[in-house]
């Protein structure tokens, strides 16, 4: 049974140096998520943090001079939480996985599958990536120079590691994993990685080494302490520890497990295998849903830091502005898909489309009702043809960005589904030409002129509700030009789904023309 909130979470980022982009273009698609729920009246619970144990993490500290501890503080407190804040990410809760909070829990989870006989010991020896804090198998390697193995993701090499360490029975899991996957078809996205993970658990899963015993920077194995859990394992029960396991009952089963995990492709098999399995075998619920996102390529290369095109985002914002920012990543690439980033293709879209599309209308119609109105809102006495075309037209963009969005996480096709109806308005001024209405001073004229600007005004009221979870401070400028909040309340509280109900914009609302939604772009910095 689905949980009375809905949860969704983010990856917990591994905090070895600052964030990329292609970290939060994951996170803002979160809050996107997250928001547009918000808007539909339900109760929410948004989860993101830090993965802050682990070898590389150990290794990174020591090559800085200061301990694991002090390395992750320094991440954390200068470059991903003020990044979220400076993204406009309204996430509920920020786990580190160093704090007691979720230390203490997971070793109860662990002590409780040991308990169970899920977990016993023994030794493996194998190719390790650090980068992935992963055992490779063949099939995850690539050969480098002089016939070097390296892992396929990091194309760094891998280290042969021979350790005792403990194990859970994931092997046994396999055809329960495969009969869940058949019951609910929905639970990997997209088709193609679902595809993956079938294939690689029909191949025959192998038993999870859990502890690593050559290194200490990690929590302890409750029973034999000389070990520390494996970082994913200490990663993955964050989503469980972060809403209440073991601490508080009844919040745990008001918001567990998640409705969505929003995951890279590259960490695909660890929430779509090793957690379902891990909670089967505790007897606690399954998430609702893994959503892989696509990576982000700067030419033809996938973004990381290990490959040097990592781009903070705030080279972007700094040119671009937040909401342009946390606009065009969910725009320009299909969730669920790689896809390329390149200044050009920022630089084309934020003029076309937000700046002479999306800005133009939003200031040309406060401008028209000042000049002919004096700023107040006229009343439309009868609405013709044109104007029916729409009210449809805004309908239609409701239910549409209201499915892709809200339901299928197609964040691009519900954008999309916005900006047509954007076009459809500027078509909708271009045709009724309300600047040649405007000469006409007749009562005919003055009506037919009313109609037109209150149409292209609530037709504004409605794109300013949708697209308050993609853009929310240019939203809210927008909500305050038409005079809606004394009418209507604040933005945050409007309906999505109901957006769509036309006559909302009650006349008589004072339309002011504020700051341009969208400035004119400078000279690309140096």
């Amino acid at each position: 049974m689905p949980s009375p909130t809905y949860y969704v979470s983010t990856p917990i980022y591994y905090v070895n140096d600052a964030p990329h982009l292609g970290h939060a273009y994951t996170t803002v698609a979160g809050d996107v998520l997250t928001r547009w729920h918000r808007q539909r009246g339900e109760k929410v619970w948004y989860l993101t943090g830090t993965d802050e144990h682990g070898q590389k993490i150990m290794r990174t500290a020591e090559a800085n001079g200061v301990t694991p501890q002090e390395w992750c503080d320094k991440l954390v407190g200068e470059a991903w939480q003020p990044l979220w804040e400076h993204l406009n990410i309204a996430n509920d809760d920020f786990i580190r996985t160093t704090q007691k909070r979720h230390t203490d829990r997971v070793q109860e989870f662990v002590q409780d599958l040991y308990d169970k006989g899920e977990i016993y010991k023994g030794g493996y020896e194998g190719p390790y990536c650090v980068g992935c804090e992963e055992y490779k198998l063949p099939g995850d390697l690539i050969e480098g120079e002089g016939g070097t193995q390296l892992c396929a993701i990091h194309k760094k090499p891998v280290e042969l590691l021979k350790e005792e360490n403990y194990f859970f029975k994931l092997s046994e899991y396999g055809p329960k994993l495969l009969e869940f996957y058949e019951a609910n078809p929905g639970f990997i996205q997209p088709e193609s990685a679902r595809n993956e993970v079938l294939n690689f658990v029909k191949q025959g899963l192998q038993d999870l080494s859990i502890s690593r015993s050559t290194f200490d920077w990690g929590v302890p194995v409750p029973w034999d302490t000389k070990h520390v859990i494996y970082v994913w394992v200490d990663a993955l029960l964050n989503y469980a520890t972060a809403v209440g396991y073991g601490a508080d009952q009844a919040r745990f089963e008001e918001i567990f497990p998640a409705d969505v995990h929003l995951v890279g492709k590259d960490i695909l098999r660890f929430h779509a295998i090793i957690w379902p399995a891990m909670l089967m075998a505790n007897g606690l619920p399954v998430p609702g849903r893994v959503a892989a996102n696509g990576w982000l390529m700067v030419g033809g290369e996938k973004m990381s830091k290990s490959n040097l095109t990592g781009i903070k985002p705030q080279d972007l914002t700094s040119h671009f502005g937040v909401d342009a920012y946390r606009w065009y990543f969910l725009r320009a690439i299909a969730f669920g898909q790689d896809g390329s980033f390149s200044w050009e293709d920022f630089t084309a879209r934020y003029t076309s489309e937000l700046a002479n599309d999306y800005g133009n209308l939003a200031s040309r119609v406060a401008a028209m009702v000042g000049k002919y109105f004096g700023g107040e809102l006229p009343a439309t006495p009868a609405d013709g043809d044109a104007e029916r075309a729409v009210h449809d037209g805004l309908a239609t963009a409701v239910a549409e960005a209201d499915r892709r969005i809200g339901d299928e996480l197609d964040f691009q096709g519900g954008i999309l589904a916005v900006f047509d109806f954007v076009k459809q308005v500027n078509g909708y001024l271009t045709e009724q030409e309300p600047w040649k209405v405007a000469k006409d001073e007749s009562a005919e004229g003055r009506d037919r002129l009313a109609t037109i600007l209150y149409t292209a005004a609530e037709a504004l009221r409605g794109i300013a509700v949708l697209l308050n979870p993609v853009m929310p401070e240019t939203s809210q400028k927008l909500w305050d030009s038409l005079g809606a909040e004394a009418a209507l309340g604040a933005l945050a509280g409007q309906r999505v789904q109901d957006a769509g109900a036309w006559g909302a914009l009650a006349p008589g609302a004072k339309v002011t023309k504020g700051a341009v939604l969208f400035p004119r772009l400078e000279e690309k910095p140096a």
